[in-house]
């Protein structure tokens, strides 16, 4: 088994806990269904960045909520670019896995979907 990283961005339509919570939920779910995902003990760790707007919640607290206890999160703030998506979640998820690079599936969910049209996942 390798460690693969596993890259999502999803986004909200306010600043409200609610919503950054089910939107990275959303997320987190649909990151490990897509990659086959079952157990929290492949998760290694989780990095979730927000942009400068969103400061209401912890998107990590969506991941505690549906049982990554046990797993190191980290919430950091998103690279204030000129022009860049707002009301943005952005999630790096290290996992072990028996994918190669090639077949691990990145998500980008809601207007997000822009962010990566490259991505299959944004289609």
């Amino acid at each position: 088994m390798s460690v693969r990283g596993i890259r999502g961005a999803t986004s909200v339509d306010a600043d409200v806990p609610e919503q950054i919570r089910e939107a990275t939920r959303e997320l987190i779910e649909e990151i490990l269904k897509r990659n086959e995902i079952t157990d929290f003990d492949d998760v290694i760790s989780a990095v979730f960045t927000t942009t400068q707007d969103l400061v209401s919640a912890f998107p990590a607290e969506a991941a505690r909520h549906i049982g990554m206890t046990t797993v190191p999160l980290l919430c950091a703030l998103e690279i204030p670019v000129a022009g860049s998506m707002q009301k943005c979640i952005r999630i790096l998820l290290h996992v072990n896995s028996e994918r190669k690079p090639a077949e691990i599936e990145h998500v980008y969910l809601r207007e997000a979907e822009k962010l990566r049209p490259d991505m299959k996942s944004a289609q």
